[in-house]
C-alpha cells in the first residue's frame, strides 16, 4: 500500500488492515493529497497528533470527523514542503484492527529548515479498513530541539 518513495518501512508488513491504512495515510500525506488521506479516515474518526494539548489542538480533544480532520491538515500538513517517513517496527497482531508503528518523520520546510520527530502512531480500523482512530505519541520539545536550519 506504500505509493511513495517519501517512505522507509523496514517494519514487518503483511496485510492486516490497520497496517495498510497507516500506510495509504503515510502515502497520502507524502503526496500532499488531502482527498487522498480523507478516503483513509471514517466519517467519525477521531485523530490525536500529538496526543494531548497541543500547538495543534490546544484542549487536547482531538481532530473529529473529516471536518476536524481536513482542519488539522491546513494547519499542520499542508505548510511542510516534504515529508519523509522512517517505519521501523510495526506491532499488529493477527485477527485485532489495531496497530502500532515505531518511527520518525522528517518534516521540511519551504526555506529548507527541517525537524526530526521520533513517534509511535497507534491505528484503529473499522471492519471496511477506514481508521477509526489515530493516535501519534511525540513531545513537541523534543521535535523542536531537532530543529535545523536551512544551510
Amino acid at each position: 500500500m506504500i505509493t511513495s518513495d517519501a517512505i522507509t518501512w523496514t517494519a514487518p508488513n503483511d496485510d492486516h488492515p490497520a497496517r495498510s491504512a497507516s500506510q495509504r495515510s503515510y502515502s497520502a500525506v507524502a503526496k500532499g493529497d488531502l482527498a487522498e488521506w480523507l478516503t483513509v479516515y471514517a466519517e467519525d474518526a477521531v485523530l490525536e497528533d500529538p496526543v494531548g494539548p497541543s500547538m495543534f489542538d490546544p484542549e487536547g480533544k482531538g481532530h473529529h470527523g473529516h471536518e476536524g480532520i481536513a482542519a488539522f491538515w491546513e494547519k499542520a500538513i499542508a505548510p511542510i514542503a516534504k515529508f519523509e517517513f522512517e517505519i521501523y517496527e510495526s506491532f499488529a497482531n493477527p485477527g485485532s484492527n489495531t496497530c502500532a508503528n515505531i518511527g520518525r518523520i522528517r518534516t521540511s520546510f519551504p526555506d529548507g529548515s527541517h525537524t526530526t520527530t521520533e513517534l509511535i502512531m497507534v491505528y484503529v480500523v473499522h471492519d471496511d479498513g477506514r481508521v477509526a482512530s489515530m493516535k501519534a505519541y511525540w513531545e513537541p520539545d523534543r521535535t523542536m530541539a531537532s530543529f535545523t536550519a536551512a544551510s
